[in-house]
């Protein structure tokens, strides 16, 4: 199990790495240009663009683990009762 998810975990970074390069060098220049206070509003916009997201995310995630924990009780009290 534990090989099996570092595995998974490798192939999302080394799919994601292509993301990494894919920079807009117009936004770059055009962030890189503005105020202290500028790039700050910017990186605090980037952020609460990433939270609803991210948060959806980890609702699914966790509702996920919660069914499969649900199912495989439910499955082991079938088992002990043949």
């Amino acid at each position: 199990m534990k090989l099996r998810l570092a595995t998974m975990g490798l192939m999302l970074l080394l799919w994601a790495a292509p993301a990494f390069s894919q920079g807009c060098a117009m936004c770059y220049s055009s962030a890189a240009g503005t105020t202290k206070e500028g790039q700050r509003a910017i990186n605090r916009g980037v952020l609460l663009l990433l939270v609803p997201p991210v948060g959806f995310m980890t609702v699914g995630v966790g509702m996920a683990f919660r069914y499969g924990k649900k199912r495989d009780e439910e499955q082991q009290s079938e088992d002990d009762a043949y």
